[in-house]
């Protein structure tokens, strides 16, 4: 083979190998045409929450001068429910006799009379801090002995 062939030959090799399919090539296409990708779909999941985080009231009824008993509670409740949740509040000790619930006006709050008690509402999601204020009626002198008399229920709506 004459000498000024070579660099001719060794140009042509160089050629034929580059021009020859390497295995991952197959891997990887492009695509001009038509409509290609990938759509991704997600969702996000909050689940429902509502947790009382305070519940405070003193473990003993305070004697007020007109023989009435008094006591202040504070309820702190969380929750991300759209219909909002609802607390129940019901007096375990009848002997107390009449008892009455006020709370300061808030945005959001329901205060109402039930059968049984009384029922707090919250109508939207969030945290609600409300002061309740129980006074109860008793005509003897025993009620300064008495432990805390409302049980308190809370519920989705």
């Amino acid at each position: 083979m004459p000498r000024s062939s070579r660099p001719f030959l060794v140009c042509l090799t160089s050629s034929v190998l580059l021009m020859t399919p390497m295995p991952g090539m197959g891997e990887s296409l492009m695509i001009t045409q038509g409509n290609s990708g990938a759509s991704l779909d997600f969702r996000i999941i909050i689940p429902p929450i509502m947790r009382v985080l305070e519940n405070s009231h003193p473990r003993r009824l305070e004697a007020l001068a007109d023989g009435r008993v008094s006591a202040q509670q504070r309820l702190v409740v969380l929750s991300n429910m759209k219909g909002g949740f609802c607390v129940s509040l019901r007096r375990t000790a009848v002997e107390l006799g009449t008892w009455e619930l006020q709370t300061a006006p808030q945005s959001g709050i329901q205060l109402s009379p039930a059968a049984d008690g009384y029922s707090l509402c919250g109508t939207r999601p969030g945290r609600y801090t409300v002061v309740l204020q129980h006074q109860f009626g008793t005509s003897d002198g025993s009620a300064n002995a008495l432990n805390w008399p409302v049980q308190t229920d809370i519920s989705a709506i």
